[in-house]
């Protein structure tokens, strides 16, 4: 399999859609591979299974050695469903469920911050790139795992509105959320997500640019679609 950023052509199209927690990148990466009809790839579902299995294994998260190895040997399988959030399981326990919850979140983010655990995934996302294309959204998709993407997203958008989408989010699912707290621990996700040595968040030097602040899911999806179409085959 020939991996993104080695020489020769690439084995597929690959469209990166990056940003912040709560920009609105997983919805839209979803609604554009549904309309693509390409695969999908939620990097962040893959931090949080690593981050859920730690948790439950009882790993110190700041031991980049054994989260390394967690990385590498966790049996996490994903069942691909375009049309809402992929189903994750880590060995015979869905963990759907888990990997949404706000100390999932502030445990990927712990993780993600290692190194050690985004070299152990590295390869295990790349290989999400399969025909006929590929819509992979995270936080280092167009700077790290898919370098040489043909369309490259950062997505956005203010924390107050983010904190408000989360707060929404988590409320229709019956779990009790603090707006403000919310808002606290996007704030500092953010500050730990730019400023960590490996991957930080940041656009791609020739990413287009979206602010979803005052934008509606269709509008967005629109946009992104009119630049992706040069690239349907």
């Amino acid at each position: 399999m020939r991996l993104a950023g080695e020489d020769g052509p690439s084995l597929a199209p690959v469209i990166t859609i990056d940003g912040p927690s709560g920009s609105g990148k997983g919805t839209i990466s979803r609604a554009v591979a549904r309309a693509l009809g390409w695969h999908f790839l939620d990097s962040g579902a893959l931090y949080r299974g690593v981050g859920v299995a730690a948790l439950r294994a009882g790993i110190d998260l700041a031991d980049a050695s054994a989260l390394a190895q967690l990385a590498l040997n966790a049996d996490i399988r994903f069942e691909d469903r375009i049309d809402s959030e992929p189903h994750v399981w880590l060995g015979s326990d869905d963990i759907s469920d888990a990997i949404r919850t706000e100390e999932a979140g502030q445990a990927a983010s712990k993780v993600a911050a290692q190194p050690a655990v985004r070299a152990a995934l590295l390869a295990r996302q790349q290989a999400f790139q399969q025909p006929p294309g590929l819509v992979a959204d995270g936080r280092d998709m167009g700077t790290i795992v898919f370098p040489q993407a043909e369309l490259k997203v950062f997505l956005t958008a203010s924390a107050a509105e983010r904190a408000r989408r989360r707060h929404k989010q988590l409320s229709e699912k019956g779990i009790r959320a603090i707006l403000p707290a919310l808002l606290r621990e996007i704030e500092e996700r953010d500050l730990r997500d730019r400023t960590r040595s490996v991957a930080p968040l940041v656009p791609a030097h020739d990413a287009h640019t979206i602010d979803s602040t005052s934008q509606s899911i269709d509008d967005v999806v629109a946009t992104v679609l009119v630049w992706a179409a040069p690239l349907k085959r």
